[in-house]
């Protein structure tokens, strides 16, 4: 059933925008943008900056509003361009700049600050205020990789919401009261989240900034490409941003089906290791060339010489004895010629994209395919079998911190072991290392509840009624993929509507595994015996 719609007035045009829509969102979609600090979409509204005051008329006469506060309302009249508003606008930035520093020229943020852009096109062009501004230490370190400048906070509440709210790491906030209201960390607690880095992004100031950007770039210096993340599977949209040829830092790209904007701090910073000195940036041959024990000492060598001795090694091998691995953060493209190869041309099946501590590739492409937006859908039952999200997966931890939270989604988690999922699942049962499986038949109601060591089973079972979608991982390379494997298969019989989304450690191995790079199976998802 569609939304209900309501019409209003914005600037004296008719809108219309669903029920229960912020103003601020209703205009900016339809062309006018709201000037906000505090408000983010991806966040609840606080309505504590107040940038965003505009003439907005509910039938009781216009009035002073919050636009990221008010919802829109049949026959509302909202005015962002009156004298009124303007006049707010003005103050608004009047205050804020009290205290704030213009040190623009050296700030980081310098040349895409929403408050230097508002203070621009909204703000009263000089000051009335003299007195001398407030002085902080600066900067100090809140975290190995974010640096807090305090003096250069507008206490929008950003950070602390988003480390609260979405992170549920409370481990920035407000402290102090009055003209002392200051952000930073608890005594002697660091900013220790895996997510601190996007706390940077969405800092409308540079008070928060990254260690690994600070002092190296402008905006208008940085080459930006859009791509995808390559840490874990989970395909975080990222803009690569290169000064110089050298990478200086990743931002994060709101796309819906999958990051909402948000990177942990392990895929935010690990192009640092792109430039870092223990990374090979050449081929290296051990010569002697007969030294195969590794007696022999590595020198650097020329591709040629490399590839020749490749083709040479292969060429006398046989077959069987030949291994591929990769893929896994290969593009299809690759992985597909890779496979093409090895066993096409070579005519070896030991390939594989996972260096196994994954799952069988055999069942990554076999059980019925789940997204995370199919994982985040409201009323649904995600069973995480074996997967330890936060630590392998960490933004997909997010999107369902989300939908438990906000969506009203039921998590039963499966695991030998206490996991970041544990404290947002309403089941949380334990099982023996490798016992998956059994843990899963007692979960079913077809096998004994003695595998299952602590939770509630009878809680779990009834919350499987509802629409079921399948985490499943591998919990430690000690244990086989089998059981979780077996456990998901148990699960499909007992509910044959179950999708699954497997947690996969590498970026692109179900795409790997796609293209045939897994024992058993040819590229477009075709095994070797058909």
């Amino acid at each position: 059933m569609p939304d209900e719609e309501v019409t209003l007035t914005v600037n004296g045009r008719q809108i219309t925008a669903p029920k229960g829509q912020l103003v601020i969102t209703a205009a900016e979609q339809h062309g006018v943008f709201i000037p906000r600090f505090c408000y983010h979409p991806r966040m609840k509204p606080v309505g504590m900056c107040r940038m965003c005051i505009v003439d907005i008329d509910t039938g009781r006469g216009p009035a002073l509003l919050p636009a990221c506060m008010i919802d829109v309302a049949p026959d509302m009249k909202v005015d962002t361009e009156s004298a009124t508003t303007k006049k707010a606008q003005d103050g608004v930035l009047e205050f804020l700049l009290i205290n704030h520093p213009l040190d623009c020229p050296v700030c980081d943020k310098g040349g895409e600050c929403p408050l230097q852009d508002n203070a621009y096109a909204y703000g009263p062009g000089e000051s009335r205020f003299v007195e001398e501004k407030r002085h902080f230490e600066k900067p100090i370190p809140v975290s190995d990789v974010v640096f807090l400048d305090r003096e250069r906070c507008i206490l929008c509440d950003r950070c602390t919401r988003f480390a609260d709210e979405v992170a549920g790491d409370p481990l920035i906030h407000f402290l102090n009261r009055g003209n002392e209201t200051e952000v930073n960390t608890f005594p002697d607690h660091p900013f220790a989240s895996y997510f601190s880095g996007n706390t940077v992004q969405i800092c409308p100031v540079g008070a928060l900034t990254a260690t690994p950007y600070r002092f190296k770039a402008r905006p208008w210096d940085l080459e930006k490409v859009e791509s995808t993340c390559t840490s874990c599977s989970v395909g975080c949209r990222v803009t690569i941003e290169a000064s110089r040829n050298h990478v200086l830092r990743y931002q994060g790209v709101d796309i819906d089906p999958v990051n909402w904007g948000w990177l942990c701090d392990k895929g935010r910073f690990d192009f640092e290791a792109i430039d870092s000195d223990e990374r090979l940036s050449e081929p290296l041959l051990r010569k002697p060339a007969g030294a195969a024990d590794g007696t022999g000492e590595l020198i650097a060598a020329t591709w040629a010489e490399a590839i020749g001795f490749a083709a040479d090694a292969i060429g006398k091998a046989d077959a069987g004895a030949i291994g591929v691995l990769g893929g896994a953060r290969l593009t299809n493209e690759a992985a597909y010629a890779w496979v093409k190869l090895a066993k096409g041309i070579i005519g070896t099946d030991n390939v594989d994209a996972q260096l196994d501590d994954g799952l069988p590739g055999v069942a990554v492409v076999g059980l019925p395919q789940a997204t995370i937006d199919d994982v985040c859908v409201p009323g649904t039952t995600v069973v995480v079998i074996d997967a330890n999200v936060k630590e392998e997966l960490p933004v997909l931890f997010l999107r369902l911190r989300d939908a438990v939270i906000n969506r009203d989604v039921k998590i039963v988690e499966l695991s030998s072991i206490t996991t970041g999922l544990t404290s947002l699942a309403a089941a949380s049962l334990r099982h023996r290392p490798g016992e998956a499986h059994l843990a899963m038949r007692a979960l079913v109601g077809e096998g004994d509840a003695a595998a299952v060591l602590e939770g509630d089973l009878e809680a779990a079972r009834a919350l499987t009624g509802a629409p079921v979608v399948a985490i499943v991982g591998r919990s430690s390379l000690g244990e086989s993929a089998g059981s979780a494997v077996e456990a998901a298969a148990s699960l499909l019989d007992a509910r044959p509507d179950t999708s699954f989304l497997m947690a996969l450690r590498r970026a692109n191995v179900r795409g790997a595994i796609d293209m045939g790079m897994s024992p058993g199976l040819l590229p477009g998802r075709v095994t070797l015996d058909d």
